[in-house]
């Protein structure tokens, strides 16, 4: 198992924690599993798509939720059997998607088409939260000092 040491940017950032953990914790359990295979997309400054290729499972066998900061996808298909299959290459088993959300992510749509299912992401920072400006009190506005002798001796000078 790889294990990435983040103790160096322990010692000198503060409040990434949950950034390092969830870096972390992704290595253990992405270890395993690879199914189904999926596309992570970013379509614009605050636009992303997620693409997960589950070719027959239906809207109906899908169960997506959306919580803070994850969002999590499962599938669970159902055993129907209309005859003698005589080789079965076609994945027919449940799955356990886990994508991580930034802050103020959050799900816009999701459509199911052609064995595909895509996910739009959008990322909406609230205004309290947007940067702005801060004025400092206490301070005169800046002047431009004028020669003491006059402009026409500066200019010669």
């Amino acid at each position: 198992m790889n294990r990435f040491d983040f103790t160096p940017y322990r010692r000198n950032t503060v409040g990434f924690d949950r950034l390092f953990d969830l870096l972390e914790n992704q290595v253990r359990q992405n270890a395993g599993d690879n199914y189904p295979p999926f596309n992570i997309e970013r379509r614009g400054e605050d636009a992303y798509r997620i693409t997960l290729a589950i070719a027959g499972f239906r809207p109906d066998d899908l169960d997506i939720t959306a919580q803070q900061n994850l969002l999590v996808i499962q599938g669970r298909k159902r055993e129907e059997s209309e005859g003698d299959f005589l080789h079965v290459g076609i994945a027919n088993r449940g799955f356990e998607r886990r994508f991580e959300l930034a802050d103020f992510v959050r799900v816009e749509q999701a459509d199911l088409s052609d064995g595909l299912l895509v996910i739009d992401l959008v990322r909406e920072v609230p205004e309290a939260m947007k940067p702005k400006k801060i004025a400092v009190s206490g301070q005169r506005t800046l002047e431009v000092v004028k020669n003491a002798k006059g402009d026409d001796q500066a200019d010669a000078a």
